[in-house]
């Protein structure tokens, strides 16, 4: 089910409605399973309305890691087999259906290579949704009982709605047990201002995704599909576009999962912090995909042994994380390349022992940069949309004759869209603005004439989304 379609609209009045008609009842252990069971069932509906039969994989992810945490917590000797347990299985699921069509198909390429021709039938599989992202949440879940973080719930309905909260179930924000399980095994009451707030967060993500991103998607696919016809000018156009679109749909997807969260009184972390504002890749991947980026630094890179021990080791560990982070988002080699090159961009930053030089916003009190940020942010940008080149392209040979097609005449007039440019300024507008505490205040203020010009904004923001409702296009990060 999409956040942007028709059935979503029904839904999600309907869940709520009946979650806090059941509230009054959660003082009582008996009334929050109830409310835990509604919120269970719902969430399965929202995924199952995709493919029913993935319900099976969720549902043994949750029951196999809820029952082996148990085991992890209360055994001495057996705790690296129940871990091995719960490793292969969530990682042997997720490389089953995600890779196993391209790693056969790879093993057929390499031989093809050397020429032999190696006959193999695919395996055809459809990768289920949002596995990527759950896999990672039950994940975390037994490693930091492992680690002794945390101790387990005895809660099988607990745990299970934990895994499956339907806002971010298939695309995020990836949560950590240690933040979202304790908010579904306390009562919930319903407050006004959060909720309000979520709707404003929904609403925003919703144009982000619909007026912004869905309006860039055709241009984009088109340049894409036909760089070899079009000029250098028009293919960085496209990139660009392509950068704006898929932070305005995974950022988008986000704020709405986040606003639904708060619907139901559960609050989720920030997933995106306004990354294009960035100074450095560094400040980007701690403003991008933080949920993901935050996971791989805490369960892969610290394991690994981080920044303790040399250069060398560092420098491995950078490149591990972006690699596999990389392999992550999909079963193709351009994925890997995007990775690759974002540990390359990485690198300097590291050897000069700046990696950690921008850890605050950008905006200042008067709202204007300096130059040295204001280069900063252009050049981090220049640099990430190349790298997106790879992300957006169907191969290596797709990207790199891309990118060689830069230096080639100038702009099409027939690709360019002012209506994709308006949209796009109008988000990264409203973002810069709001970040600046002067603008925050004067436009929070309950004076008569702000309210009247915030409901005013509140009311085009929703024309707008209505307006470019009928794209219902699919969330680029499903396919992850």
């Amino acid at each position: 089910m999409l956040f942007n379609s028709v059935e979503f609209l029904v839904f999600l009045p309907l869940v709520f409605l009946a979650y806090w008609a059941i509230q009054p009842l959660t003082r009582t252990a008996a009334g929050l399973k109830t409310q835990n069971a509604l919120l269970l069932v719902a969430s399965y509906v929202f995924y199952g309305w995709w493919d029913w039969r993935f319900l099976s994989l969720i549902a043994l992810s949750t029951v196999v890691d809820w029952w082996v945490g148990r085991r992890i917590h209360a055994s001495r000797n057996a705790r690296n087999l129940w871990l091995a347990l719960s490793l292969g299985l969530n990682l042997g699921l997720l490389g089953y259906f995600k890779y196993a069509n391209f790693f056969m198909a790879s093993w057929v390429d390499a031989w093809g290579r050397l020429g032999v021709n190696v006959e193999t039938s695919t395996l055809n599989l459809i990768l289920p949704v949002g596995i990527s992202f759950y896999t990672f949440q039950t994940l975390s879940y037994t490693l930091d009982i492992y680690r002794g973080k945390m101790k387990p719930t005895a809660s099988l309905l607990e745990f299970a709605a934990f895994v499956g909260f339907f806002p971010q179930l298939v695309a995020g924000p990836i949560e950590r047990a240690s933040a979202l399980l304790p908010q579904i095994q306390r009562p919930r009451t319903f407050d006004l201002t959060l909720a309000q707030s979520g709707l404003r967060l929904m609403l925003w993500g919703m144009f982000k995704k619909v007026v912004v991103a869905d309006t860039c998607a055709p241009l984009v696919d088109n340049i894409f599909a036909h760089h070899e016809d079009y000029s250098g000018l028009t293919l960085i156009f496209g990139a660009v576009l392509f950068a704006f679109q898929i932070y305005g749909d995974f950022s988008g997807y986000s704020d709405m999962a986040i606003g639904t969260g708060r619907l139901f009184g559960i609050r989720l972390n920030t997933n995106f912090a306004t990354p294009y504002f960035s100074r450095n890749i560094a400040e980007f991947w701690r403003r991008w995909h933080i949920s993901l980026s935050t996971w791989f630094k805490d369960y892969v890179y610290i394991p690994l042994g981080g920044s303790r021990h040399g250069m060398a080791q560092t420098v491995r560990n950078t490149f591990v994380i972006f690699l596999v982070s990389g392999f992550w988002h999909g079963a193709n080699w351009t994925f890997v390349a995007w990775g690759g090159l974002h540990a390359l961009l990485f690198l300097p930053l590291l050897w000069k022992g700046q990696n950690r030089k921008h850890t605050a916003a950008p905006v200042q009190e008067s709202g204007f940069p300096s130059w040295r940020d204001l280069m900063g942010m252009a050049t981090t940008f220049s640099m990430v949309v190349v790298a997106w080149v790879f992300f957006r392209a169907e191969s290596l040979d797709h990207a790199t004759s891309y990118l060689a097609r830069w230096g080639q005449g100038g702009l099409k007039m027939n690709t360019f869209s002012a209506a994709a440019c308006l949209w796009i300024a109008v988000m990264m507008a409203w973002e810069w603005l709001i970040h600046i505490p002067a603008f925050r205040t004067w436009f929070t203020s309950p004076r008569r004439g702000m309210v009247l010009l915030r409901w005013s904004a509140y009311s085009c923001c929703a024309w707008f989304v209505v307006k470019h409702f009928h794209n219902q296009a699919d969330f680029i990060y499903f396919q992850f």
